[in-house]
Protein backbone atom coordinates (compact mmCIF):
# COMPACT_ATOMS: atom_id res chain seq x y z
CA UNK A 1 0.00 0.00 0.00
CA UNK A 2 1.20 3.16 -1.05
CA UNK A 3 2.24 6.02 2.13
CA UNK A 4 -0.02 8.47 0.90
CA UNK A 5 -3.21 6.18 0.97
CA UNK A 6 -1.88 4.39 4.14
CA UNK A 7 -1.95 8.26 5.64
CA UNK A 8 -4.84 9.02 4.68
CA UNK A 9 -6.80 5.75 5.78
CA UNK A 10 -5.03 6.25 9.31
CA UNK A 11 -6.25 9.51 9.33
CA UNK A 12 -10.22 8.59 7.88
CA UNK A 13 -10.48 5.93 10.63
CA UNK A 14 -9.31 8.33 13.16
CA UNK A 15 -11.63 10.69 12.44
CA UNK A 16 -14.26 8.17 12.48
CA UNK A 17 -12.97 7.22 16.08
CA UNK A 18 -13.35 10.77 17.73
CA UNK A 19 -16.90 10.74 16.01
CA UNK A 20 -17.94 7.50 17.88
CA UNK A 21 -16.00 8.65 21.24
CA UNK A 22 -19.16 11.18 21.76
CA UNK A 23 -22.31 10.30 21.05
CA UNK A 24 -24.20 13.13 18.91
CA UNK A 25 -27.11 13.70 17.07
CA UNK A 26 -25.01 14.28 14.06
CA UNK A 27 -23.11 11.19 14.29
CA UNK A 28 -24.59 9.66 10.92
CA UNK A 29 -24.30 12.78 9.13
CA UNK A 30 -20.38 13.15 9.95
CA UNK A 31 -20.03 9.62 9.39
CA UNK A 32 -21.38 9.39 5.54
CA UNK A 33 -19.45 12.69 4.72
CA UNK A 34 -16.25 11.39 6.19
CA UNK A 35 -17.25 8.47 3.80
CA UNK A 36 -17.21 10.53 1.19
CA UNK A 37 -13.56 12.04 1.33
CA UNK A 38 -12.51 8.98 1.28
CA UNK A 39 -13.59 8.35 -2.28
CA UNK A 40 -11.33 10.87 -3.33
CA UNK A 41 -7.98 8.67 -2.72
CA UNK A 42 -9.94 6.25 -4.43
CA UNK A 43 -10.87 8.13 -7.56
CA UNK A 44 -7.26 9.36 -7.75
CA UNK A 45 -5.28 5.92 -6.89
CA UNK A 46 -8.18 3.32 -7.62
CA UNK A 47 -7.09 1.42 -4.97
CA UNK A 48 -9.53 -1.29 -2.59
CA UNK A 49 -8.23 0.09 0.84
CA UNK A 50 -9.50 3.61 0.41
CA UNK A 51 -13.05 2.15 -1.31
CA UNK A 52 -13.30 -0.73 1.72
CA UNK A 53 -12.47 1.64 4.25
CA UNK A 54 -15.14 4.13 2.51
CA UNK A 55 -17.96 1.21 2.15
CA UNK A 56 -17.39 0.15 5.94
CA UNK A 57 -17.75 3.25 6.93
CA UNK A 58 -20.48 3.91 4.95
CA UNK A 59 -22.16 0.92 5.76
CA UNK A 60 -21.96 1.96 9.62
CA UNK A 61 -23.68 5.06 9.15
CA UNK A 62 -26.78 3.03 7.65
CA UNK A 63 -26.89 0.66 10.24
CA UNK A 64 -27.17 3.67 13.11
CA UNK A 65 -29.73 5.09 11.50
CA UNK A 66 -32.04 1.70 12.31
CA UNK A 67 -30.37 0.83 15.78
CA UNK A 68 -27.40 1.46 18.80
CA UNK A 69 -24.28 -0.22 17.73
CA UNK A 70 -21.67 -1.20 20.71
CA UNK A 71 -19.47 2.12 19.71
CA UNK A 72 -16.62 0.67 22.80
CA UNK A 73 -16.44 -2.27 20.12
CA UNK A 74 -15.89 -0.45 17.31
CA UNK A 75 -13.87 2.02 18.40
CA UNK A 76 -11.44 -0.85 19.54
CA UNK A 77 -11.71 -2.38 16.05
CA UNK A 78 -10.51 1.06 14.45
CA UNK A 79 -8.17 1.33 16.57
CA UNK A 80 -6.33 -2.11 15.65
CA UNK A 81 -6.90 -1.15 11.86
CA UNK A 82 -4.53 1.98 12.63
CA UNK A 83 -2.34 0.18 14.59
CA UNK A 84 -1.46 -2.62 11.45
CA UNK A 85 -1.22 0.20 9.07
CA UNK A 86 1.52 1.83 11.68
CA UNK A 87 3.22 -1.28 11.78
CA UNK A 88 2.81 -1.74 7.81
CA UNK A 89 1.18 -4.86 8.28
CA UNK A 90 -1.06 -4.50 5.48
CA UNK A 91 -2.34 -7.99 5.56
CA UNK A 92 -3.59 -7.85 9.06
CA UNK A 93 -5.09 -4.24 8.40
CA UNK A 94 -7.39 -5.97 5.72
CA UNK A 95 -8.12 -8.94 8.08
CA UNK A 96 -9.27 -6.60 10.09
CA UNK A 97 -11.45 -4.33 7.87
CA UNK A 98 -13.35 -8.03 7.07
CA UNK A 99 -13.19 -8.48 10.71
CA UNK A 100 -15.58 -5.16 10.88
CA UNK A 101 -17.58 -6.24 8.34
CA UNK A 102 -17.97 -9.56 9.64
CA UNK A 103 -18.83 -7.56 12.67
CA UNK A 104 -21.41 -5.33 11.23
CA UNK A 105 -23.25 -8.91 9.48
CA UNK A 106 -23.06 -10.16 12.93
CA UNK A 107 -25.05 -7.50 15.10
CA UNK A 108 -28.22 -9.14 14.77
CA UNK A 109 -29.66 -12.42 12.69
CA UNK A 110 -32.85 -10.43 12.22
CA UNK A 111 -31.03 -7.94 10.05
CA UNK A 112 -28.60 -9.70 8.45
CA UNK A 113 -30.41 -10.00 5.33
CA UNK A 114 -31.04 -6.30 5.39
CA UNK A 115 -26.99 -5.61 6.43
CA UNK A 116 -26.10 -7.45 3.17
CA UNK A 117 -28.76 -5.02 1.29
CA UNK A 118 -26.81 -2.28 2.71
CA UNK A 119 -23.29 -3.41 2.28
CA UNK A 120 -24.21 -4.04 -1.49
CA UNK A 121 -26.05 -0.43 -1.70
CA UNK A 122 -23.08 0.91 -0.03
CA UNK A 123 -20.78 -0.81 -2.82
CA UNK A 124 -23.27 0.53 -5.74
CA UNK A 125 -23.73 4.40 -4.02
CA UNK A 126 -19.49 4.86 -4.29
CA UNK A 127 -19.44 3.50 -7.37
CA UNK A 128 -21.63 5.99 -8.49
CA UNK A 129 -18.88 8.25 -6.76
CA UNK A 130 -15.94 6.76 -8.61
CA UNK A 131 -18.12 7.70 -11.57
CA UNK A 132 -18.31 11.53 -10.80
CA UNK A 133 -15.07 11.61 -10.30
CA UNK A 134 -14.45 10.71 -13.73
CA UNK A 135 -13.37 6.90 -13.16
CA UNK A 136 -15.66 4.64 -16.00
CA UNK A 137 -17.76 2.44 -14.90
CA UNK A 138 -15.95 -0.73 -15.64
CA UNK A 139 -13.19 0.37 -13.70
CA UNK A 140 -14.81 1.08 -10.58
CA UNK A 141 -17.13 -2.19 -11.11
CA UNK A 142 -13.80 -4.01 -11.25
CA UNK A 143 -12.36 -2.15 -7.95
CA UNK A 144 -15.62 -2.66 -5.97
CA UNK A 145 -15.83 -6.24 -7.43
CA UNK A 146 -20.01 -5.99 -8.17
CA UNK A 147 -21.10 -5.63 -11.50
CA UNK A 148 -21.27 -3.07 -13.96
CA UNK A 149 -25.28 -3.79 -14.76
CA UNK A 150 -25.65 -2.60 -11.01
CA UNK A 151 -23.53 0.12 -11.23
CA UNK A 152 -25.91 1.48 -14.15
CA UNK A 153 -28.77 0.84 -12.94
CA UNK A 154 -28.21 3.18 -9.80
CA UNK A 155 -26.52 5.71 -12.27
CA UNK A 156 -29.63 6.01 -14.69
CA UNK A 157 -32.00 7.13 -11.73
CA UNK A 158 -29.76 9.96 -10.58
CA UNK A 159 -29.44 12.98 -12.39
CA UNK A 160 -25.61 12.48 -12.35
CA UNK A 161 -25.64 11.96 -16.71
CA UNK A 162 -27.22 15.15 -16.97
CA UNK A 163 -25.00 17.26 -15.20
CA UNK A 164 -22.67 19.06 -17.89
CA UNK A 165 -20.31 21.60 -16.32
CA UNK A 166 -20.23 23.97 -19.22
CA UNK A 167 -21.86 23.09 -22.76
CA UNK A 168 -19.15 23.49 -25.69
CA UNK A 169 -20.39 25.67 -28.84
CA UNK A 170 -20.71 23.92 -31.67
CA UNK A 171 -18.77 26.37 -34.03
CA UNK A 172 -15.90 26.05 -31.36
CA UNK A 173 -15.90 22.01 -31.73
CA UNK A 174 -15.62 21.88 -35.29
CA UNK A 175 -13.37 24.68 -35.75
CA UNK A 176 -11.43 21.65 -32.89
CA UNK A 177 -12.20 19.30 -35.22
CA UNK A 178 -10.67 20.57 -38.52
CA UNK A 179 -7.46 21.64 -36.99
CA UNK A 180 -7.28 17.81 -36.07
CA UNK A 181 -7.03 17.22 -39.25
CA UNK A 182 -5.20 19.83 -41.23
Amino acid sequence: MQDIIKKDIIDVLGKLADILKVSEETDITEIKELSNSTMHNASVFQDEDSISVAVLIYSLSKIMERRELDYGKIIGMINSCISYLRNNQDDMFRKSIKNMFNFVRSIDEKINLYIHEVISHAQIKKGCKLCEHGISIARSAEILGISQWEIMRYIGKTTLVDQISEPVNVSKRLKFARSLFS
